[in-house]
């Protein structure tokens, strides 16, 4: 054991930057995986934690007052019901700022659907204006217990009481209302009702939502929402930011194991005989393997130690959405679990790869081996010997004569045309008499330090082919990693191409005038142009969900939809929809759907996808004429505002409400990339650790290209070349193994960030067709740097053992 720990010890000393490397990079590795576990328990557990303290119900339906909820409750598969409760739909406001809310009358707080108080109290019966508001509601109007909410139009006023979390479905801005529980005097006229449903099996929802609309009747159902879709909402971008640490993490945790193999094999071939002395004083073949093996294990738990530590005691003091991850991860129950699992199952992983290259070290016999004259594979090819004597460039010189006879222009690389088996003097007709009658010819070879460096990194395929192949898996990582940056600010820079050609909404009272209020928004100059449209809530064929359907412009000015497929919708019953409400109702574009808007069928052909990024992709959009034709008095409700390049959206939309009437409604089009933005953050620390993973097995390759040199360096000297040409052998080695997998990286990389990105847009329900690659500047760049980064990492440690003394060198030789 002693001898063992002064073997260890001698090679830490040795090789303290490579363990250094290793270290970190293990660090960063174990860091990226445990912040996507707590992104994806951030993404899931809150939602399931108030859920289950509020018995919350998976069904909500919006039905008419006639609707009788005691039918629902004999339904099979309901355990309880809550309501139903009166509702009206309004507009709140508090210190400017507006929000279309939904009243709730509610006398006493529910048992089904039960708000969790997180700041006041409960609604009062002695105070018939005091509500609570949904938390989501609450930050978005910044307001907190004993503000007063105004109702714009009338001189009603509110006053918070309280602010509660909901497993409701949450406020969005123009997509969905925010929560306010009232007392029932507050909602003098309610418009409708609301009837929760809580099952004994939340997998039978489509079927309970079913028997609920089969005994109540479609026409008495407006608005169907299930506990799946809050979900999916409450997880939202964290899940994508879980997704995208997790797959990172693995990346770099396969290339970290790759690496760390790749250098105990480099490390073993160049220690054969070190490897071969241990062994002659007494050391068994599982005595090596173990030395080997143990040395790596202590520098993955080493790294992976820190990173937990590190992410125990400083991961919540991370800005935004990581710190409230780690924050509410450390209050899980699993989080202990999970703390101690995934260090654990990443030094495993790191120990695993590295048994292979450790068990060949102690297959090395105890007596070195004679080193064949010549490698297998390390002759020179037939290309490489034609390189080395290849004429690139001829240039015709004729020079001029001086008295008797002419010179040539000699030097380096010049041959005179008039020596020995030099081709005939070129005819040029009636000869120049201060023209020598000779022509020469200028020759440039390629330099030898090229041939003999692209030889070197591809002699031996299978070696050079493995350090190419671990190279190449953090380039294409990287790739993917600026792939995933370039979609994102995309979105910022190009929203129209990904389906937000607008920048403001613009919602009016019922009834307003359409043409006051068209003209009104146009006449703002930095106004481009205002789409009228309506929005309301559709059941699909089978009655088991509620989509948004949107006529939006007319068929003289039609809305500019993003389309990712098929065209755009012109004639009548013509519609584009978005990704998730095809894989709802499981059509494709040429397809025609039927749906319920209220008691009215609505038939509609699918002749466009378009990218959604609103309501998970379940909207069909179609021209306001073309719902006019089912509903010749439907007028507009809501305005589409394309701005004009350069304006600013929050400076147009406070104009806009100054000057419009009490009942306009201004606010920008909510941008999903907005909720991405901590993403960037981490792509970039995933680039640093991917290149650290780079440069570990750049470092690898570089050392031992300089061992196995050490063996060609007299016979290189004895050729006539210089030092400095020997390490150009070496540089170009490194340079030609690392633009292979910066080739490769690219080659590969773009397809597959390509194919993820789409991949996650379908899956969320936004499309396929938002992908976009790196600029080719950008990655051409960035290869530039990678392989002039690697030429001049290899510079001096090729420098300085082409400078060895011959001595040093026959002892390593021998």
């Amino acid at each position: 054991m002693r001898a063992t720990l002064r073997w260890a010890h001698s090679d830490l000393r040795t090789h303290r930057g490579e363990a250094l490397f290793l270290v970190l990079a293990t660090a960063g590795i174990v860091a990226s995986l445990l912040l996507a576990t707590a992104l994806f328990g951030y993404a899931t557990n809150p939602w399931q934690r108030v859920f289950a303290q509020a018995r919350g119900a998976h069904v909500w339906l919006h039905t008419d007052r006639a609707a009788d909820a005691g039918e629902l409750a004999a339904l099979d598969g309901v355990e309880a019901v809550a309501g139903p409760y009166p509702t009206a739909s309004a507009t709140v406001a508090v210190r400017g700022t507006r929000a279309s809310v939904e009243l709730r009358g509610t006398a006493e707080r529910p048992e089904v659907g039960r708000p969790l108080l997180s700041a006041g109290h409960w609604i009062d019966p002695a105070d018939p204006d005091g509500v609570v508001l949904e938390s989501r509601l609450a930050r978005a109007l910044l307001a907190q217990p004993g503000d007063t909410l105004a109702l714009p139009g009338t001189p009603r006023t509110l006053t918070v009481l309280g602010i509660a979390d909901s497993p409701e479905r949450r406020y969005r801005p123009g997509e969905q209302p925010g929560l306010v529980w009232a007392p029932p005097a507050a909602v003098p006229d309610p418009g409708g009702q609301v009837i929760g449903l809580r099952l004994t099996d939340p997998g039978e929802t489509d079927y309970a939502v079913q028997r609920a609309v089969t005994v109540l009747g479609a026409g008495a159902i407006g608005q169907v929402s299930t506990w799946e879709q809050a979900r999916a909402e409450a997880q939202g971008d964290n899940r994508l930011l879980g997704q995208v640490l997790g797959l990172f993490g693995l990346g770099a945790l396969l290339a970290a194991g790759l690496a760390v193999h790749g250098a105990i094999g480099t490390r073993i071939r160049g220690h054969l005989r070190d490897i071969s002395v241990l062994k002659a004083i007494g050391f068994t073949p599982g005595q090596v393997v173990r030395v080997f093996l143990l040395l790596h294990l202590a520098y993955a738990l080493l790294g992976a130690v820190a990173a937990a530590a590190l992410t125990q005691a400083f991961g919540s003091r991370f800005p935004g959405r990581l710190g409230d991850a780690v924050g509410v991860w450390q209050g899980l129950p699993g989080h202990t679990v999970a703390l101690v699992a995934v260090p654990a199952c990443a030094v495993l992983f790191i120990g695993a790869t590295t048994g292979l290259a450790a068990w060949r070290a102690g297959r090395v016999p105890p007596v070195p081996v004679p080193r064949p004259a010549a490698a297998r594979g390390g002759g020179l090819s037939g290309a490489a010997r034609g390189a080395l004597g290849l004429r690139v460039l001829r240039v015709p010189v004729r020079s001029r004569v001086r008295g008797r006879g002419a010179r040539g222009a000699g030097g380096s690389g010049v041959r005179g045309a008039d020596g020995p088996g030099a081709p005939a003097p070129a005819k040029t007709g009636v000869p120049d008499p201060g023209e020598a009658a000779g022509v020469r010819e200028l020759e440039v070879r390629v330099p030898p330090a090229l041939v003999l460096g692209w030889h070197k990194a591809f002699a031996r395929r299978p070696r050079s082919l493995a350090a190419v192949a671990r190279l190449t898996l953090p380039l294409l990582l990287i790739v993917v990693a600026m792939s995933a940056w370039t979609t994102i600010d995309r979105f910022h820079t190009r929203p129209e191409q990904v389906g937000l050609p607008t920048a403001l909404t613009v919602r009016a009272d019922a009834g307003a005038d359409d043409r006051g209020t068209r003209a009104l928004l146009e006449r703002d100059p930095r106004v481009a142009a205002a789409y009228p449209g309506v929005e309301v809530a559709a059941l699909v064929p089978g009655q088991t969900a509620t989509i948004a359907l949107r006529g939006l412009g007319t068929r003289e000015e039609p809305y500019p939809y993003a389309l990712a497929e098929g065209r755009r919708a012109h004639g009548p019953d013509e519609a584009v929809a978005g990704q998730g409400l095809l894989d709802l109702l499981d059509v494709q574009v040429g397809d025609w759907v039927r749906m319920t808007v209220g008691d009215r069928p609505q038939i509609l052909h699918i002749v466009g996808r378009s990218i959604e990024p609103e309501n998970a992709g379940r909207v069909v959009s179609t021209s306001l004429d073309t719902l006019r034709e089912n509903d010749p008095g439907l007028t507009p409700t809501l305005y589409q505002l394309r701005l004009r390049p350069g304006a600013d959206p929050e400076e147009v939309a406070a104009r806009l409400a100054a000057s419009g009437p009490e009942g306009l409604e201004v606010h920008a089009v909510a941008n999903p990339a907005d909720g991405l933005s901590p993403l960037r953050g981490v792509v970039l620390g995933l680039i640093a650790v991917l290149a650290l993973v780079g440069l570990i097995e750049l470092l690898t390759t570089i050392g031992g290209t300089v061992r196995e040199g050490e063996r060609d360096l007299l016979a290189l000297k004895a050729i006539g070349l210089s030092p400095r040409q020997i390490t150009g052998v070496t540089v170009t080695a490194t340079g030609c193994t690392t633009l292979a997998a910066v080739l490769l990286a690219a080659a590969l990389g773009l397809p597959l960030a390509h194919w993820l990105i789409d991949a996650q847009g379908a899956s969320s329900g936004i499309g396929a067709g938002i992908a976009r690659a790196p600029s080719p500047g950008l990655l051409a760049a960035v290869g530039a740097a990678a392989v002039l980064g690697a030429a001049a990492l290899a510079a001096v440690p090729s420098a300085r053992a082409a400078r060895r003394r011959l001595a040093d060198t026959l002892s390593a030789v021998a």
